[in-house]
């Protein structure tokens, strides 16, 4: 595995919350990130649906991941703001949630996320989209 991944799957394993969803950290490249959801009606809300604060924190993640793909090395990034736009029902055996970098400074990233459901073989929907601009911070 090559340093950059290495760096990353370090602090996402260290991800409470992303292991007790069941995430998986899937491709990482400069500036973009995935992370894989399965499905669970754990993390369903009342109609069968991903719950909308599952598809948020991977999302959520993934931007982050992608800037802290940019951020020099003994630094993290943490969350300042994002906006989510749920653009239909969150139905799928599993979700693939992308985050890229659009603009990477010395103390801000803007990244964009996207959060990709997908069925029984390999054709998906989008069902959200995010902004997000993260913090890079000292470790």
């Amino acid at each position: 595995m090559d340093e950059l991944y290495d760096r990353i799957a370090i602090s996402f394993d260290a991800q409470g919350l992303m292991r007790t969803l069941g995430a998986r950290l899937l491709h990482v490249a400069s500036g973009e990130v995935h992370i894989e959801l399965p499905f669970s009606m754990h993390l369903s809300q009342q109609h069968g649906y991903l719950h909308a604060g599952a598809t948020t924190s991977v999302l959520d993640s993934a931007c982050g991941y992608a800037a802290l793909t940019k951020a020099q090395r003994g630094l993290e990034v943490v969350t300042a703001e994002f906006k989510v736009n749920l653009m239909r029902p969150a139905l799928g055996e599993r979700f693939l949630a992308i985050g890229r970098v659009q603009n990477a400074g010395k103390l801000l990233s803007v990244c964009t996320g996207e959060i990709r459901a997908f069925g029984d073989g390999d054709t998906y929907k989008v069902i959200a989209l995010m902004q997000a601009t993260m913090v890079t911070v000292p470790k």
